[in-house]
Order: structure tokens, then sequence, then C-alpha cells
């Protein structure tokens, strides 16, 4: 008998929030218009040689991808902080995570800060603590998750709730701007 819910119809997605000290993580089901929380948690990187941090990141990922079997890979794009230093050492450890992404032959997805929070808070700005209560809500949790894996589910929430329509979009000559793809 088949089951009612159908795994074509079924998309799991793996949201990332990268950082060298602690990279987030939080996978969800969407299945229609319902969402579903899988699990969620951290890759904690130990302190050490820049090298052995980025193999850390790239592995906890990577068994992350093992042992929740996600269709999609969402990760939160960097933005340029004051700090050059810390914008480039943020952009080491995405690149970690979405290596073993690719390594899986999974396709990523990339959104800034401001589209997850536009898409899970409903505003540009929000607090750590807003995305945090908006998550539990959406994804019916009994508490909040942490900081960094809030943020993850949060990329994975904003991917599941309209992403996919944009990588069908023909992206070619336009920009996001302020969450809206525009004329270049």
């Amino acid at each position: 008998m088949p089951s009612s819910r159908s795994s074509s119809t079924a998309i799991r997605i793996l949201g990332i929030d990268p950082g060298l000290r602690v990279t987030g993580f939080g996978v969800i089901e969407k299945s229609g218009a319902r969402l579903a929380y899988i699990a969620s948690g951290c890759v904690r990187v130990p302190v050490g040689e820049l090298p052995d941090r980025l193999k850390t990141i790239f592995e906890g990922v990577r068994e992350v991808i093992l042992t929740y079997s996600p269709s999609q890979v969402v990760v939160e794009r960097v933005f340029v902080n004051v700090n050059p230093n810390s914008t480039l050492a943020l952009g080491q450890a995405r690149g970690a995570a979405i290596c073993a992404a690719v390594d899986a032959q999974l396709p990523v997805s990339e959104y800034t800060a401001l589209q997850v929070k536009q898409a899970v808070v409903g505003k540009g700005h929000a607090a750590k603590e807003q995305i945090q209560e908006m998550v539990k809500r959406l994804l019916g949790l009994a508490a909040a998750p942490g900081t960094d894996a809030s943020d993850a589910l949060a990329c994975a929430i904003c991917h599941a709730h309209g992403g996919q329509g944009m990588g069908q979009l023909k992206t070619r000559g336009l920009r996001m701007k302020q969450g809206r793809l525009v004329g270049r």
C-alpha cells in the first residue's frame, strides 16, 4: 500500500550556519506546505591550526549528510565584517561546509542573513531571539534551539519557503538587492 507521503514530494533540506568555532546545522523536511523538524545541532571546532579546523567542519558536515540524507543544502552567505580577517576566516569555514555538500553531489543554495531573516521573521534586521522564537513556532518545537542551530534551521526554512523556485528562474544578468532580484 503506498504511503500517504511520497518520497518524490517530500524534500529534505540541510541548512548550515558556518563558523570557525561552531558550525550550526538544521535539517527539515518540506512536504507540500508543511515543514517538519528532523534534527539540529552543532559541529564544534576545537582550537588549533586552520587546516585542522576546516577538516573538522568538512568531516562534521559530511557526517550530518550521511546521517540525515538531505536532498538539498543551504548555506548562509558571508557578509563583510569590519575586520577583513574575520570575514576571510568565516569564508573558509563556509567553503569547507560547501565542499562537504558538493562532495556528496548535493545542490547548494546560498542566502544572505537579511534574506533569511526576512523569510523567517518578516524583517531583515530581526534579533537572534526573534529568529529562535519563529523557528520554534514554525517547526512546532517545545523549546527554541540554540542560536547556531536556530540560524541553520532558519536557512533551511528560508529555502523551503521559496528559495527552491529561485533556482528555476533565469537569473543571468540579475543581482540580489534587498532580498529581491533586480537588473544590473
